[in-house]
């Protein structure tokens, strides 16, 4: 079977529930409601699909859904498609939370492979799963929106949360596990969980560099740790050249794992055009995790508010999942006679520097104040996400940390199209 580029297509998917047992807002956001098993395929009607597919040149079929395990029967379901001559390879995708019951059965079924989906929330969507509620969320937009000071009430609310998201962070999973018992100890488990089967899935998929790839993983909460945060190859191995490692940070990269931040040598656009690939920060995806592989009880640090914990580092990594969410490219910039901006991306036509701030003292920013004052750049104001309420300081704009969910990236309005008419070239 062709599609319409003359591509041979072997490989289909399908969908067998709407349901799913976590509800993320990443794929089910307000408004979105179960469509009923009435007008769900039965497996019978699955089964006659699959085999019209193969009569068709499929080989190789995906069960997705929402989530496929909370299908009653979905074992079975399995079963019957490998039991269809000349279906080749059956995978799932999955959250995961469910195969501690069925992997085992979904083995002897037939199964070939599973894709577990750990996307992660951002802030806001965390901030939703622990009861805030969609006014608040409007207001603090409208704050955001017209540069307005947070009721002190609500900002000290939030400036908490933020705390606990810190710790916690986005796994679906362990968001569930805090909403459910507020309990940080199973919090953790769940956490070191997710960290062993990462380790795991590097033994099974990476090949002949999976020693390289576990290297630079178990690296990443110590190299943040250090002063300038910079990866350095040296730690790993003295004789290390990024040419040798270059595939294994690819790996992590791809495999949604790490988030490289690559230094740019002037902060103007395009961005691109100034980057150096062999300098650069790598944040883990996800911040509770981060915490959890980090030594000692970081987490029982941070909300005791302990300021010999290394906060500037795990909040650097905070925002860079959250700006990745967010929709930017990760980018810093260091210059000896500048000193070093934490993150610059491109938002929709300008270069905005971005300073994360963890103590009292976030009004002080020289390195921020030296790139506005060189005009060749052209770069006129700043952000500083901050523990401070909402305030305007000549160039400067200071926002609370939880206020990084409404700076996003600028999109196309979705009316905007055009019309190519290249009949007559």
């Amino acid at each position: 079977m062709l599609d319409q580029y003359g591509r041979n297509i072997t490989y289909l998917r399908i969908s067998i529930t709407d349901r799913c047992n976590l509800r993320c807002k990443y794929c089910m956001p307000d408004g979105v409601t179960d469509v009923g098993m009435k007008n769900i395929l039965t497996f019978e009607e699955i089964w006659e699909i699959v085999r019209a597919g193969v009569s068709l040149g499929i080989t190789h079929v995906r069960i997705t859904g929402g989530e496929p395990l909370v299908r009653k029967g979905c074992v079975d379901l399995i079963r019957g498609i490998r039991a269809i001559p000349g279906v080749e390879t059956i995978t799932m995708t999955t959250n995961g939370v469910l195969l501690r019951t069925y992997a085992a059965s979904l083995k002897e079924a037939g199964l070939d492979g599973l894709n577990v989906s750990l996307d992660t929330l951002d802030f806001e969507e965390f901030a939703t799963a622990n009861g805030i509620q969609p006014q608040t969320i409007e207001y603090l937009r409208k704050c955001y929106d017209n540069k307005e000071t947070v009721t002190e009430a609500v900002h000290q609310s939030l400036l908490k949360l933020f705390q606990y998201y810190i710790i916690v962070g986005g796994m679906p999973a362990v968001v569930q596990k805090f909403v459910d018992t507020k309990d940080i100890g199973e919090v953790l488990k769940i956490q070191k969980d997710i960290l062993d089967l990462y380790r795991q899935d590097i033994s099974k998929y990476a090949d002949s560099n999976k020693e390289k790839i576990k290297s630079i993983f178990d690296l990443i909460p110590a190299q943040l740790n250090d002063k300038n945060r910079r990866f350095t190859l040296s730690d790993i191995k003295n004789s290390a050249r990024m040419l040798r490692y270059e595939t294994s940070f690819n790996w992590l990269a791809d495999a949604g794992v790490a988030l490289p931040c690559y230094n740019i040598t002037e902060p103007v656009l395009p961005l691109e055009l100034n980057l150096q690939n062999n300098l650069f920060k790598l944040f883990l995806c996800d911040t509770g995790l981060l915490c959890a592989a980090s030594m000692g009880n970081i987490q029982f640090d941070i909300l005791s508010g302990d300021l010999s914990v290394n906060m500037g580092s795990i909040l650097e990594n905070v925002f860079a999942q959250e700006l990745v969410s967010n929709g930017f490219l990760l980018r810093y910039f260091n210059k000896k006679n500048i000193g070093e901006i934490d993150f610059i991306v491109q938002k929709g036509k300008s270069a905005v520097p971005i300073e994360i701030k963890s103590g009292n003292d976030y009004t002080k920013h020289k390195a921020l104040d030296n790139l506005i004052a060189k005009q060749s750049w052209n770069i006129n104001s700043g952000i500083v996400f901050c523990k401070g309420n909402l305030e305007i300081e000549s160039s400067i704009t200071y926002y609370p940390w939880y206020m990084s969910m409404f700076f996003k990236q600028e999109t196309l309005p979705e009316h905007l199209k055009v019309n190519v008419d290249i009949v007559n070239i």
